[in-house]
C-alpha cells in the first residue's frame, strides 16, 4: 500500500500490440521503438530502470510464450517500490513489471469500422513547462480520465482536448488526424506524445503518395475537416464521425480513413512487405 508511484503518480509505462499474423506466428508491433520509448520516459522521471533493455524485450516475448497468446495488449510500467512516503521518494527501490492480456477494439466493435462520437473537454492539454508532455508518466494521465469522465457521462465516447492556446492537442489516450482537400494535417510534437501509432500512419500515407502536413488546427477547422480520426496502439486507427454534434465530413468514415487502416492491419499482420521491419516476431 505505500508504493510511492500509487500515491504520487511518478512511474512510467507503455502500450505494446502483439497480432497473429497472416502465416500465424505472432509479432510485437514496433517493439523496439515502445522499449526505446519507455526508457527515454524513464530517464525524463528520473528513474533508473534496473534491467537492460534486452531483458524488457525478453521478457515481454516470454510473457506472451507463456500465455501462448498470438495476440495481446502489452503493458510494461517501471515504478517507484514502497519506503520513504513524502513527496521525494529518497532511495525507494524501483520496480518493473509488465501485463498481457486480450483486449479487442479500444472504443468498442463498432468503432473502427463506423467511427465514434468525440466531444472537446473541458479540460486543457498540459502545458510543456506543467508536465513532461514527452514521456508516458502515469501520473500525467489523471488530465485524461478527468477529461474522459466527463465527455462519457454526456454520451460522447471520447474526448479530445485542447493545449492552452486553444488548439486541437489530442484525445484523451491518442493522437488526432484530420484530411482537408487531400491533405493530411495532424498537430506538431510541440505538446503532444511522441506517438508511434502517429509515426506509422504517417509513414505509411507518404508511402500512399498522400501529402502530409504536421501544425497546429484549430477546433472548428476539426468541425469542417472531410475526415478525422484517432490512432494510437490501443484504438489503432479509429475513425471520428461526430465532434460536438456536429458532423464530420459524410458521418462515416471517408475513403483516406479507410485506406490507411487498410494498409495499417495490413503491416500488422505481417502481409505488407514495405514495413515488415516494424514487426518484432516472437521466437
Amino acid at each position: 500500500m505505500l508504493t510511492h508511484t500509487l500515491h504520487y503518480g511518478l512511474g512510467v509505462f507503455e502500450g505494446v500490440r502483439a497480432y497473429e499474423c497472416h502465416d500465424g506466428r505472432a509479432a510485437a508491433f514496433r517493439l523496439t521503438d515502445h522499449i526505446n520509448r519507455l526508457y527515454s520516459s524513464a530517464r525524463i522521471a528520473q528513474i533508473n530502470i534496473p534491467f537492460s533493455k534486452e531483458e524488457m524485450r525478453k521478457a515481454i516475448f516470454d510473457l506472451l510464450i507463456v500465455n501462448r497468446f498470438k495476440e495481446a495488449y502489452i503493458r510494461p510500467i517501471a515504478f517507484i517500490g514502497d519506503g520513504a512516503m513524502g513527496v521525494h521518494p529518497r532511495n525507494n527501490p524501483i520496480r518493473v513489471a509488465i501485463a498481457a492480456y486480450p483486449w479487442g477494439a479500444y472504443l468498442g466493435d463498432e468503432a473502427v469500422t463506423k467511427g465514434i462520437r468525440a466531444k472537446i473537454a473541458s479540460y486543457t492539454r498540459m502545458h510543456v513547462n506543467t508536465f513532461m508532455t514527452k514521456a508516458k508518466i502515469s501520473g500525467n494521465y489523471v488530465n485524461s480520465v478527468m477529461a474522459k469522465l466527463e465527455v462519457t457521462s454526456l454520451g460522447f465516447d471520447e474526448a479530445i482536448m485542447l493545449d492552452t492556446e486553444g488548439y486541437v492537442s489530442e484525445g484523451s489516450g491518442e493522437n488526432i488526424f484530420i484530411v482537408r482537400n487531400g491533405t493530411l494535417k495532424t498537430p506538431s510534437l510541440t505538446s503532444i506524445l511522441e506517438g508511434i501509432t502517429r509515426n506509422s500512419t504517417m509513414e505509411i500515407a507518404l508511402d500512399e503518395g498522400l501529402q502530409v502536413v504536421t501544425e497546429r488546427f484549430t477546433r472548428d477547422e476539426l468541425y469542417i475537416a472531410d475526415e478525422a480520426f484517432l490512432t494510437g496502439t490501443a484504438a489503432e486507427i479509429t475513425p471520428i464521425r461526430e465532434v460536438d454534434g456536429r458532423t464530420i465530413g459524410d458521418g462515416v468514415p471517408g475513403p483516406v480513413t479507410r485506406r490507411l487502416q487498410e494498409r495499417f492491419f495490413d503491416v500488422v499482420r505481417g502481409k505488407d512487405e514495405k514495413f515488415i521491419n516494424w514487426l518484432d516476431f516472437v521466437p
